[in-house]
């Protein structure tokens, strides 16, 4: 399964578009429920808040976590997996390299496993050519490479927050991870080979911490 791209709960919350949320939740459920019955938890959601939120601004967010809350319970009862499969985002600074390799090599390693998403704080208009040059040498492609800036539906969907060289804020509920790898913008191929190194190693770590299998 390939790493995503990220469509976003809604890009106007105010009109609570149920569309992306659907999309969004059949994604994370897709070896649970039918997308038939992720709609009708949605619409349920909808038509319990919606009448009484007080800020619609918000109304997609809430939507979204009351709809993932009633899927995970379901799982539960029904005896399924873990309430669906777990989300991991990587964020770094340009969303250019590292953050790109650990989406990569989480995606390679844990498969249909796990979700994996990865975004910028202030991302960059383009990928690290040597990027994707060293990560071609483990067979690994990047697919659809291109940098993601860190959007608020991206951060509460998440399960597992990867912060590499970043400090974001604490989010309830949210495990965050911490990785202090330096940079490899505007460095020599050496260098960049050492980095992708280090990633890997801290991506089956993590996904061992996990009990997540890694694939050999």
């Amino acid at each position: 399964m390939r790493a995503r791209e990220d469509k976003g709960v809604d890009r106007h919350p105010q009109e609570c578009n149920p569309g992306p949320i659907v999309d969004d939740l059949s994604y994370r459920y897709e070896n649970s429920f039918s997308r038939d019955e992720i709609q009708m938890v949605v619409d349920q959601a909808r038509a319990e808040i919606e009448p009484i939120s007080r800020h619609p601004e918000f109304l997609a967010v809430l939507v979204n976590k009351h709809a993932r809350d009633t899927l995970r319970s379901l799982a539960r009862t029904r005896g399924l997996s873990g309430g669906g499969i777990p989300e991991i985002l990587f964020v770094c600074e340009h969303n250019s390299a590292r953050s790109q390799m650990a989406a990569a090599f989480t995606q390679h390693f844990a498969g249909e496993h796990v979700h994996v998403r990865s975004a910028g704080a202030h991302p960059l208009g383009f990928i690290n050519p040597l990027v994707e040059r060293v990560m071609a040498e483990r067979g690994i492609e990047l697919h659809k490479p291109y940098p993601k800036g860190l959007a608020n539906d991206v951060l509460h969907a998440a399960d597992i927050i990867v912060e590499i060289g970043v400090e974001l804020p604490r989010m309830p509920a949210k495990h965050h991870i911490s990785w202090e790898v330096a940079d490899p913008h505007g460095q020599v191929m050496d260098e960049v080979r050492a980095c992708r190194d280090m990633i890997e190693v801290k991506v089956k770590d993590l996904l061992r911490s996990l009990t997540i299998p890694v694939a050999q």
